[in-house]
């Protein structure tokens, strides 16, 4: 081999590494910025299509609808446990801090935050939904009112 092939050989390689480290790098860096989004249900059953669990310690989103007669707020600080349900499951959640003005039972919430043992998620963001046209008539809390897009 000659002296330009060897050159153009390491410089190839020396390239070829370069890029798969600088990807290698991007891919950590966004894997402890990624959030999947979950329902209950699929946190309990899992994925619908690949029956995947999430695992504890994951940081992810949970949507859905808070339980009637769940929420429970701590008479010495700002901590606030409650669960969220949806047709497939119900998951407990536990948030400190301020609660969103359209927080209530019966309400559309998104949770973030982390899963822990026994389907219990450890908030760090609750998120309330508005504005919600339809709602499936299994998931809609008792007491309340039909739109008439929902007949």
């Amino acid at each position: 081999m000659n002296v330009r092939r060897r050159y153009r050989f390491w410089l190839t390689l020396l390239s070829l590494g370069g890029a798969a480290l600088t990807l290698a790098l991007i891919l950590f860096a966004l894997r402890a910025n990624i959030d999947l989004f979950y329902t209950p249900g699929e946190i309990i059953h899992g994925a619908r299509e690949t029956r995947q669990l999430p695992v504890v310690g994951q940081r992810l989103r949970v949507g859905g609808f808070v339980a009637p007669g769940s929420v429970r707020r701590s008479a010495h600080s700002m901590r606030v446990t409650f669960q969220l349900y949806d047709e497939r499951g119900k998951v407990s959640v536990t948030y400190t801090g301020l609660l969103p003005d359209l927080f209530r039972e019966g309400q559309g919430v998104v949770v973030q935050g982390v899963l822990e043992a026994g389907n219990h998620i450890l908030a760090r963001e609750v998120l309330a939904k508005h504005d919600e046209k339809y709602t499936p008539p299994e998931l809609r809390p008792v007491g309340a009112k039909v739109n008439a897009h929902d007949a």
